[in-house]
């Protein structure tokens, strides 16, 4: 019950017209249901040339009266035929209107769910969508999405459908004789029973079904993405194994499904004709009898063979909506995620000269210390370089800075305010950040640049790119600005995926530049010129640089030396490069190898 109040938040705008569509449905139901009735008429009165008396045709006594024409007469004839095409056309005419509105409301629904699950996404820091695979992600994001849509547009109405057909039926076939109604209240139990066995291994099916979509998910995307490693390690066998045995897995845990559907629609229709052939048994004694006339036999058998695929529609709505529940279940679980990085903060709290201040911050992840006290004062327009071996804590340290990671203990202050009490969006709207994992999405190279200002005018572009040094090899494409780069930047090199990365930087000109190693592929002599560039166009800019080559934060204010977490050496360049520190020896032995 908690999935579908769930889905009734996004549902509820449109339940009145569904539930118009639903009324719609039932009368078109309705008419479907009288056609056996006409058929009736069609053999006794006008095939044959059976009495009339009060109780004769039913609810279309009024075509026996006489006004209609007389019985075994062609005008009878085209009064019953006119009727029937009739309920014909207003069945599927109203069906026809229901549909139309169903999938309107289906395509807003999962419309809706897709944009508040995407929107979650977007809010959720890194570390809870780290606890998903990019296979599962999609699966949330796309196919779940339509699944459980089909849940609230198709298979709950679909559901209303045939209980209302089930009880209309009984009803009509009381009508008719009650001793109809003896069969199917016999076979019913065997039946639902059936169902209910068959329900509780399809859910169980359902849920491997979906595992194993989301692993296939997965291995497709991981070879997309890592096709170029694939090659160069000469390992597409190995690759088509694994996708050969999750593309296995995922077949046939659906052959499964569908073995078992087989079995339950064999039982199914074994039960049917049990109840067809005891449906003509009864009418034939009753016909012997003088109770009934044949046209009601067909109408009674037809009645009968539709309660039981009534029944088995019940239990095919009841069997889909396991399928669609549990896609429901993991799309309202995801959207349930709580963010590690609540963002209640003040949404009137922005600067742009930040003065930025750390005091003993402390992370820890899952038991290990990954930051120890680190303290640092950053006045607006101080040049920070931070260096260190790998895993020091470096880039840790700057997304603490934009809350990616929550600290521990400690502080991290703006102008003297705690960064928890400002909007993440006004916190993150202080920095431009290059990163390590340099990511550019697939367009034109002119639209990676303008990301942060997407309608910024050509001329800023250029002028961002030419700050970054991406100007010359720009210009050289075929397209220039307007070059298609493909996915992660895929089509250009490591040094100019960091290039068009940098001004992308550059153009958002926020208060506080961060270059996480973003000039590791670039050439001494290109990486020299850019952050002279830096230096002299954003002078009054906040700058905060990490980099495994030391050369690249030698013009910093103040250098920071790291190591496991922790401050081990703190200077400029020179005092440093005088304290003969652990900074002097790796600078030391970076130049040789330079040189040599």
């Amino acid at each position: 019950m908690e999935t579908l109040r769930f889905g009734y938040k996004y549902f509820k705008k449109d339940l009145l017209i569904s539930i118009l569509a639903e009324i719609l449905s039932f009368i078109g139901i309705f008419a479907e249901l009288l056609l056996p009735l006409l058929s009736g008429i069609l053999i006794d009165y006008v095939i044959k040339d059976t009495a009339v008396d009060d109780e004769s045709g039913g609810m279309f006594h009024f075509l026996l009266t006489g006004r209609f024409g007389s019985v075994h007469s062609m005008q009878l004839f085209f009064a019953v035929a006119g009727f029937f095409l009739i309920m014909v056309a207003l069945r599927i005419g109203l069906i026809y209107i229901r549909d139309l509105i169903q999938e309107h409301v289906g395509l807003n629904l999962e419309t809706s769910l897709r944009y508040a699950s995407y929107d979650k996404l977007m809010r959720l820091d890194s570390d809870t969508i780290s606890d998903y695979n990019s296979g599962e992600l999609l699966q949330i994001l796309n196919s779940d999405t339509i699944m459980f849509k089909e849940l609230f547009c198709h298979r709950i109405p679909y559901f209303g459908d045939s209980i209302f057909m089930l009880i209309t039926t009984v009803i009509l076939i009381a009508t008719i004789d009650i001793s109809f109604v003896i069969i199917p209240l016999l076979l019913a139990p065997i039946l639902i029973r059936a169902v209910f066995i068959f329900k509780k291994k399809a859910r169980e099916n359902f849920t491997k079904i979906r595992a194993n979509s989301s692993a296939l998910n997965l291995t497709t995307q991981e070879n997309i993405s890592g096709v170029r490693i694939v090659r160069s390690f000469v390992n597409e066998e190995l690759e088509k194994e694994k996708f050969n045995k999750v593309n296995m897995d995922f077949c046939n845990t659906n052959i499964d499904q569908v073995s078992l559907t087989a079995n339950f629609e064999m039982s199914v229709n074994i039960i049917k004709q049990i109840a067809y052939v005891g449906t003509i048994v009864i009418g034939a004694f009753l016909v012997m009898k003088g109770n009934l006339t044949i046209g009601y036999i067909l109408s009674s058998s037809t009645y009968v063979v539709r309660l039981m695929g009534d029944i088995n529609s019940v239990n095919n709505n009841i069997v889909n909506m396991q399928q669609q529940t549990v896609a429901g279940l993991n799309l309202k679980k995801f959207m349930d995620k709580e963010s590690k990085t609540p963002d209640n903060g003040r949404a009137d709290l922005h600067t742009d000269t930040p003065n930025i201040e750390m005091k003993d911050v402390t992370l820890d992840i899952e038991g290990q210390r990954i930051l120890d006290k680190v303290s640092i004062s950053i006045p607006y327009g101080k040049k920070i370089g931070i260096v260190g071996e790998t895993g020091s804590g470096k880039s840790v340290l700057l997304k603490t800075l934009l809350r990616m990671k929550e600290i521990t203990s400690g502080s991290i202050t703006i102008d003297g305010i705690d960064i928890k009490e400002y909007k993440l969006e006004n916190l993150r709207d202080m920095f431009a950040c290059v990163f390590q994992d340099v990511f550019l999405f697939s367009n034109t190279i002119e639209s990676n640049i303008a990301f942060s200002k997407p309608y910024a005018d050509q001329k800023l572009v250029k002028e961002a790119a030419v700050h970054a040094q991406a100007e010359s090899f720009i210009n050289e494409l075929e397209d220039q600005y307007q070059t298609i780069i493909g996915e992660r930047g895929i089509g250009i090199s490591g040094g100019q995926k960091q290039r068009i990365s940098i001004a992308r930087c550059f153009l958002k000109n926020a208060p506080v530049f961060v270059l996480d190693d973003s000039t590791s592929a670039l050439d001494t002599n290109t990486e020299k010129v850019l952050l002279k560039e830096i230096y002299d166009k954003f002078s009054e800019k906040t700058l905060i640089i990490t980099a495994h080559r030391f050369s690249s934060v030698k013009d910093c204010d103040e250098i920071l030396y790291m190591r496991e977490g922790r401050v081990e050496e703190r200077g400029t360049f020179k005092e440093l490069m005088d304290m003969n520190g652990s900074f002097a020896k790796v600078y030391k032995i970076q130049m040789e190898q330079k040189e040599a």
